[in-house]
C-alpha cells in the first residue's frame, strides 16, 4: 500500500457516511437533509449488551421507572465515582464508573422502549453527560495533583485538563453538526468508549506503579478525543457542501412550482359593464 493512501484509509477506517441511513452512502438526501452514521469502535459488543439488559429494561418500564430517573442516578454514579478516584482507591473508581455508563445506556433503552421519549429528556441527559466527564478527569487529576509519589504530576494534570477540553469538544462538534443538519457519529473515541476504556482499566490494574498506567490511560484518552474531534472536523467539511447542495435544489424547486403555479393560474374574471345601445360616441 502506497504511502500517499495512509491518511485516505485512515479516514474510511474511522468512519464509513450513510445518507438516509444507507450504508452504501447515495446522493439523494431526504426530507430532514439529515446525514446519518453511526461508527463505533464498541458497536461489536452492542448487541450481546443490549440483549443481556433488555429484561432489565422491561422490568423497568413496567415499573414506571422514568428515564430522567436513571439519568439522575447515572449521574450520581459517575460524581461519587470521581471522588473516589480523587481519594485513590482508583478500581472501586473504575467500578462505579462503569455502573454510571450502564445507567446511561439504559435511561434510552427505558425511553424508547416505554414511548418515553422527549426534548427535554434528550437535552437532559446530553448536559448531565458532559457533567459526568468533566468529574471524572477532575476527580482523576485531584488523585494525581495530591497523591504521594507520582511520577511525571505536573505534566500528567495537564493531561486531565486536555481530557476534559477533548471531551466537551468531541460532544459539541457533534451537537453543532446535527444543529446543521449532519447526524455526526462518527470517530474512535465516543463517549462509551472513553467510559469503558477508562473504567475497565481503572478496575483491572488501578493506578499502577507511581501512577504510571493510570497517567498512560488518561494520556491515549486526550489523545484519542482529539482525534476524534479532528475526525469530526473533517466529516462535517466533507459533508456539509450536501446539505447546502440539497437546500438551494429544495429552495429552487419550490421557487419554480410557485413560478408555474403563477403562470398557469387563469386570470380572474373581470365583468364589463354592458355597453348603452342608446350611448353617443365621442
Amino acid at each position: 500500500m502506497a504511502s500517499s493512501d495512509c491518511p485516505k484509509r485512515f479516514w474510511q477506517l474511522s468512519f464509513r457516511p450513510a445518507i438516509n441511513g444507507s450504508p452504501e452512502g447515495g446522493t439523494r438526501l431526504g426530507p430532514l437533509l439529515r446525514i446519518q452514521t453511526s461508527v463505533k469502535l464498541t458497536s461489536d459488543l452492542e448487541k450481546p449488551f443490549y440483549a443481556a439488559v433488555n429484561p432489565l429494561v422491561e422490568r423497568l418500564i413496567r415499573a414506571g421507572v422514568r428515564p430522567n430517573t436513571i439519568t439522575t442516578i447515572g449521574t450520581g454514579l459517575v460524581l461519587i465515582s470521581a471522588v473516589v478516584y480523587a481519594t485513590g482507591h482508583i478500581r472501586i473508581g473504575g467500578l462505579l464508573l462503569l455502573l454510571s455508563g450502564v445507567a446511561d445506556t439504559l435511561d434510552g433503552q427505558v425511553a424508547r422502549g416505554g414511548a418515553m421519549v422527549t426534548r427535554f429528556g434528550a437535552f437532559y441527559d446530553s448536559t448531565i453527560d458532559r457533567v459526568g466527564d468533566g468529574a471524572t478527569f477532575i476527580g482523576i487529576g485531584a488523585f494525581l495533583l495530591t497523591a504521594p509519589d507520582v511520577a511525571y504530576r505536573t505534566p500528567a494534570v495537564i493531561l486531565c485538563m486536555i481530557a476534559i477540553l477533548g471531551s466537551v469538544l468531541v460532544s459539541y462538534a457533534r451537537a453543532r453538526a446535527e444543529g446543521l443538519g449532519i447526524d455526526c457519529k462518527v470517530g474512535i473515541a465516543q463517549r462509551a468508549e472513553r467510559v469503558l476504556g477508562l473504567g475497565l482499566a481503572s478496575l483491572v490494574f488501578g493506578a499502577g506503579r507511581h501512577a504510571l498506567l493510570l497517567e498512560a490511560i488518561v494520556a491515549l484518552l486526550a489523545v484519542a478525543s482529539i482525534i476524534t474531534v479532528v475526525q469530526r472536523f473533517v466529516y462535517v467539511h466533507q459533508y456539509a457542501g450536501q446539505v447546502d447542495n440539497a437546500l438551494n435544489a429544495e429552495e429552487a424547486k419550490q421557487a419554480e412550482e410557485v413560478k408555474l403555479q403563477t403562470e398557469l393560474k387563469p386570470p380572474p374574471d373581470v365583468k364589463r359593464p354592458a355597453l348603452d345601445p342608446l350611448a353617443k360616441g365621442s
